[in-house]
């Protein structure tokens, strides 16, 4: 990834890698459009698949050496 100032830039290996788990950054040129793809794909698996969301969280947290709350609740 290639950042100036506001702008981003992937290369094609970088974009394959993130379509494998499903973010789609082809179009991404912003900070802002990264947020919304980023936030479109948790929403996403929050829906579709919160098993694979809470496995991601917790590989996230053990990285950052911090404990997640017990139970995971979906805010409605």
């Amino acid at each position: 990834m290639i950042r100036s100032v506001n702008s981003i830039r992937f290369t094609p290996n970088e974009v394959d890698e993130f379509r494998q788990v499903g973010l789609d950054v082809a179009e991404v040129k912003r900070q802002n459009d990264l947020d919304a793809e980023v936030t479109r794909w948790a929403h996403i698996l929050a829906h579709d698949r919160f098993d694979l969301l809470e496995q991601i969280a917790a590989e996230m947290a053990k990285a950052k050496g911090v404990k997640l709350p017990a139970k995971l609740r979906v805010a409605k």
